[in-house]
């Protein structure tokens, strides 16, 4: 027997080359009437900030806004910076000042209802109250990822952690990388 068939060889396999992804840009948007009067602090955009740095996300200044018109004005603020990613926080639920989502809706020329279907339904497992919650993820400008989370600490922890299965993916095929 030679050394050769004491270890055989196998064809080499082909290395994937990994693309590099381009720096990504991120903005939070927290609408809380009494967070922004400064009547309590924000408890969920942290959270928020400290998930998109981990995934090395470049961030704008967190807003944090009062419910209704000045949540849309801050959307468009970060759709006219180029973001790939907007998240907000709050607003989410049926009180009457709740507007984030028909804030947000006008600016999503594609909806990803399966995602929010999902939050949701992992959601109930918790808690009831996840299924009112009224929140919208989209397409903004074919080129920026929307979600509107909930405004508790824990609903945003839920739902990054649905995001962070799909985020990837999603912003890489608005960038044009083939999955």
């Amino acid at each position: 027997m030679t050394a050769a068939a004491n270890h055989p060889s196998t064809p080499s396999e082909p290395t994937e080359t990994a693309v590099p992804r381009p720096p990504r840009t991120a903005q939070v948007i927290v609408a809380s009437t009494r967070a922004a009067a400064g009547v309590y602090p924000d408890r969920t955009g942290p959270v928020i900030d400290v998930w998109l740095r981990e995934r090395g996300f470049t961030l704008g200044e967190r807003r944090v806004v009062p419910d209704g018109d000045p949540v849309g004005a801050a959307l468009i603020e970060a759709l006219d910076a180029g973001c790939d990613l907007v998240i907000t926080t709050g607003g989410t639920g049926v009180s009457p000042h709740d507007l984030t989502p028909e804030q947000t809706l006008p600016h999503l020329g594609r909806l990803l209802p399966g995602l929010m279907e999902e939050f949701r339904r992992r959601g109930a497992a918790s808690t009831s109250l996840a299924l009112i919650s009224r929140g919208h993820a989209g397409i903004a400008r074919g080129r920026t990822l929307v979600i509107n989370l909930p405004g508790s600490p824990h609903g945003v922890t839920e739902g990054l952690g649905l995001l962070a299965e799909v985020l990837d993916h999603i912003l890489d095929q608005l960038h044009g990388v083939d999955h």
